[in-house]
């Protein structure tokens, strides 16, 4: 008799599907707008300046800058930097790790 139990049929209700589905759509969309609320470049709420740099010091390093509602990017060529101009001082690491910037021409000189 107890086997006769588990073979039978059960009933099933469309409309339990659909309330199921409906919060499983209410779970994503809830995780959805908690990972855009905490993404500073992606809230469109958020009133702040953010300057994202991915890849630090490499030919495929990639700036982006949102101002307000306005997000630029700016892209790596991995070319060296060249231009004219003159020297302008020194920059020296002190033992502490701060650096300490001394210009040109101001100071003591000795001959």
């Amino acid at each position: 008799m107890g086997l006769k139990l588990l073979h039978e049929p059960e009933t099933e209700d469309p409309i339990l599907s659909v309330v199921n589905l409906i919060d499983i759509f209410l779970v994503i969309i809830a995780a959805l707008l908690i990972t855009i609320a905490r993404n500073p470049l992606m809230n469109p709420f958020s009133k702040q300046d953010v300057t994202v740099i991915t890849d630090a010091g490499k030919p495929t390093m990639e700036v982006v800058i949102k101002k307000g509602e306005k997000v630029e990017r700016y892209k790596s060529s991995g070319a060296m930097g060249s231009g004219d101009g003159e020297k302008a001082g020194v920059a020296y690491r002190m033992k502490d790790g701060s650096i300490v910037y001394v210009p040109e021409g101001t100071g003591s000189a000795k001959p």
